[in-house]
């Protein structure tokens, strides 16, 4: 399908890769109802087009990746009553199920603030890249709110690390979240943002599309799992695999010193 043309997500594709960008700069790209199901729209896209394999997901301005919900238009559901409210989780549901089950690969390039809903987006993503400036949070509990994704935070760090962010809703420096391993990589500048995405973007391209999506569901599915039930989780994957043209080509292109054509099937 295509997407709605809207105001507040610009999607644009280069090649195989997919930029999608939260463009609200006016309120730190606030995620309001419009632009929560643009960008399920946006992902939904992505997935659904065979000509593109990653996707670097930003935010316009600068100032932030996103602030988190736009608490503005939260007040006024609010006080429409329960339907509102409903409609609005719904409505966000939807869209952080599409980054929950996109099964290619997904790049957070991160500056500025993340907060709140704004971090949970990057939970989503399978890489993360911070400028030095960006700062990480999840304040819901100072507004006596409970995280969606963000409780999953313990999956990524530490669990009393994790515990400390929920639990005072403060923030977190860019610089302690790669130590922490939240991002994998720490940038200068926002120019240095968009070149090292990029770069990783195009190292992922390398791969086989097949070989990277299955490892994807792979290693998301089987994180929690003990490891023997992974590996017979991961099994039929790697015969799917196995029985590719593209397993072929890709040990063929080594031995004859050549780039790898992958056909994706």
């Amino acid at each position: 399908m295509a997407i709605t043309p809207t105001r507040v997500i610009r999607y644009e594709t280069r090649g195989r890769k997919a930029y999608i960008t939260l463009n609200r700069p006016e309120v730190m790209n606030a995620l309001n109802g419009e632009i929560v199901k643009a960008l399920g729209e946006a992902i939904s896209e992505f997935g659904d087009d065979d000509n593109l394999l990653v996707a670097i997901i930003s935010g316009e301005g600068g100032r932030a990746f996103s602030a988190g919900m736009d608490l503005k238009e939260r007040t006024q559901q609010d006080q429409g009553g329960p339907p509102a409210s409903k409609t609005r989780r719904r409505g966000a549901r939807a869209a952080f199920d599409e980054l929950a089950n996109c099964r290619k690969p997904l790049i957070a390039a991160i500056d500025g603030y993340c907060l709140a809903a704004g971090l949970e987006i990057t939970i989503n993503c399978d890489i993360r890249i911070a400028t030095m400036q960006s700062l990480f949070g999840l304040p819901e509990a100072r507004r006596s709110l409970i995280p969606g994704p963000g409780v999953q935070l313990s999956r990524h760090i530490a669990m009393g690390e994790a515990l400390l962010i929920l639990l005072t809703g403060g923030h977190v420096t860019a610089e302690r979240m790669y130590q922490l391993g939240y991002i994998q990589r720490l940038v200068p500048d926002r120019e240095a943002l968009f070149k090292e995405a990029d770069a990783i973007a195009d190292e992922i391209l390398q791969c086989a599309p097949l070989a990277v999506q299955a490892l994807k569901r792979i290693i998301k599915v089987g994180h929690s799992l003990p490891v023997p039930v992974m590996e017979q989780m991961a099994e039929p994957i790697r015969g799917m695999i196995e029985r590719t043209e593209d397993r072929q080509e890709g040990p063929r292109a080594f031995v004859e010193k050549r780039a790898a054509v992958w056909k994706m099937r």
